[in-house]
């Protein structure tokens, strides 16, 4: 069997495990490791990228990060972030291009459309990269695969970046930009009354905050989010739901390369918050850590995908626990043995593309 034939299989194998039960009142779904019944331990593809990625950085010819040295440091993690992915879709998803108004300038948005008659839902999506990093390229596979897999407008938003734009640059850019498909819906082939908002890491923020502006709002555009692996509580502030352990995780194996992955990303987080927010607003803001806001309730069904082994997972099981107490229809899906970003690696991970059939499979039921 060729390699394509297996990762198909994997893929067919994820959907078929699938183990599903309530928990804290939500949807909860694990993703058991298609090739592998060992529990507590890396999947086999991600266990060879990081084995690489260790290798790497213990080289002489890694990259110097120097966070005293803010420009330089910024420079260096955005030539780390994101992965060379593959194209997944098996028919053609038209991509075009727009440049829209916003109060801070030009916003420029990726269109994928699929090739289904009618008018489509859309999602809107934002990619992750820490508020400082990442690109509308680095998503366009996955992106495309999300518009080919739902039959929906996929708008990927090439909002403004940390430090050089603080917060709330770009918020403002992804609100304007779901407030610009909503307003000129039906000119992109989408129904203005079927928009969802997606996002992975700071994109899966960026989403939860901009529905979470437009019910402050009352301006009922947002419909549904899918927030891949998102970060809620920048803060890192302990709540009634939220306190972070490793001991939370089930390392039974790989750990030399389980913990560090896993504390190397919490490790970020404060440096993130200094180049993001630059004192414009105070960590506890709910549209920077939106798992610290007073009331979810009025928040759209939501959909909450997680890896396993990452840093973001405790904080992401929080936020289900609060928004189904808010009275919010919510489900929460793992993948057993992965880390974080897992979405880069599409056509390299199985997860990947279960991660867009499982949102696409979301958006057809709720859209029907």
């Amino acid at each position: 069997m060729g390699n394509k034939e297996q990762y198909a299989e994997l893929v067919l194998i994820l959907e078929e495990k699938a183990v599903a039960s309530k928990r804290s009142g939500y949807d909860y779904v694990v993703k058991p490791i298609p090739d592998s019944d060992i529990p507590g331990q890396l999947d086999p593809r991600v266990y060879a990228v990081q084995q690489q990625q260790a290798a790497f950085m213990a080289s002489a010819d890694k990259p110097q990060l120097d966070p005293s040295d803010m420009t330089s440091f910024v420079k260096t993690i955005r030539t780390v972030f994101g992965w060379q992915n593959e194209d997944i879709t098996r028919t053609k998803v038209d991509t075009a291009y727009k440049t829209i108004n916003g109060s801070n300038g030009l916003i420029s948005l990726r269109i994928y459309t699929p090739p289904q008659e009618g008018l489509k839902p859309a999602i809107v999506f934002f990619h992750g990269g820490g508020f400082i990093g990442g690109t509308v390229d680095v998503v366009e596979h996955p992106c495309q695969a999300l518009a080919e897999k739902s039959g929906a407008v996929v708008i990927s938003v090439d909002y403004r970046l940390a430090p050089e734009h603080a917060f709330p640059a770009g918020l403002t850019d992804c609100f304007e930009a779901v407030q610009w498909v909503y307003e000129h819906a039906r000119e992109i082939g989408a129904d203005p009354q079927k928009i969802a908002v997606s996002g992975d890491s700071a994109g899966g923020n960026l989403a939860t905050v901009c529905a979470l502006m437009d019910r402050d709002q009352g301006t009922g555009m947002i419909k549904y989010q899918a927030l891949i692996y998102p970060t809620v509580n920048m803060a890192g502030i302990e709540t009634e739901d939220f306190k972070w352990s490793l001991d939370a995780y089930d390392i039974q194996h790989h750990q030399e390369l389980i913990i560090p992955s896993v504390e190397g990303l919490g490790g970020m987080s404060q440096i993130i918050l200094g180049l993001y927010l630059q004192n414009n607003a105070e960590p506890s803001n709910p549209y920077f850590s939106p798992l610290l806001a007073e009331n979810l309730s009025g928040m759209p069904a939501t959909l909450i995908v997680v890896g396993e082994y990452d840093y973001l997972r405790l904080e992401c099981e929080a936020y289900a626990r609060k928004l189904t107490r808010s009275g919010v229809a919510t489900k929460l899906i793992q993948y057993n043995g992965m880390d974080h970003a897992f979405l880069d690696k599409t056509g390299l991970y199985p997860q990947a593309e279960d991660c867009t059939k499982e949102i696409a499979k979301e958006i057809k039921r709720l859209f029907a």
